[in-house]
């Protein structure tokens, strides 16, 4: 996440925070913690809790072979990415380990199992067709009127990066339920306003 993205969506979560204390706010896909620091430090002053959520094994575009994989996070005992151990440095080092909970496993199934209505909801998890609508069907219904929707990666042009952030954060706006709020490089934050 570029600097200027992140320092967007740290501002836009701290303004929400101050005027939601106490809010339940959620991640989907959090690599290895940088996003989740930006929400943790605007979550921690204002008691709200960061639910951080990865598989924590990489989209596919993190995979061996492509541009994104970095071979220093592969787990030697069984050669797959692994980088819960890097996120949980990553949120010890920035004092948040009361602020920013991990959830580790498949974000439907998390979903399916997680009853709590959130105030801010990051989804920045897998960008394939099929991952990304399924954390936006999965995860959208639970975000509260007045709630806050930011989608990370969404490229209108094509040439940019991939389709499926791009669409859903349409698909957001053509139901009616979400407005822009904001835009800063590939990341949109939208409110929800209705039903």
């Amino acid at each position: 996440m570029p600097r200027d993205e992140g320092l967007a969506l740290h501002y836009a979560a701290r303004a929400h925070a101050n005027s939601v204390p106490g809010a339940t706010w959620l991640e989907v896909g959090a690599w290895c913690g940088k996003s989740a620091v930006y929400l943790g430090a605007a979550a921690e002053p204002s008691t709200t809790v960061l639910y951080s959520l990865d598989h924590h094994r990489g989209s596919e575009e993190n995979q061996d072979g492509w541009e994104h994989f970095d071979a220093t996070l592969v787990d030697p005992v069984d050669g797959r990415l692994n980088t819960l151990p890097t996120w949980q440095r990553t949120i010890a080092e920035a004092g948040l380990e009361s602020t920013v909970l991990g959830l580790v496993g498949p974000s439907q199934v998390v979903a399916a199992h997680f009853a709590q209505p959130l105030d801010l909801l990051f989804v920045d998890g897998g960008h394939g067709v099929e991952v990304a609508w399924a954390d936006y069907e999965s995860w959208t219904p639970k975000v509260v009127v007045g709630g806050l929707l930011m989608i990370h990666d969404v490229f209108v042009n094509e040439a940019d990066g991939g389709r499926p952030p791009y669409e859903i954060y349409r698909a957001a706006l053509d139901s009616g339920r979400f407005v822009d709020e904001e835009a800063t490089g590939s990341l949109r934050i939208l409110r929800r306003v209705g039903t």
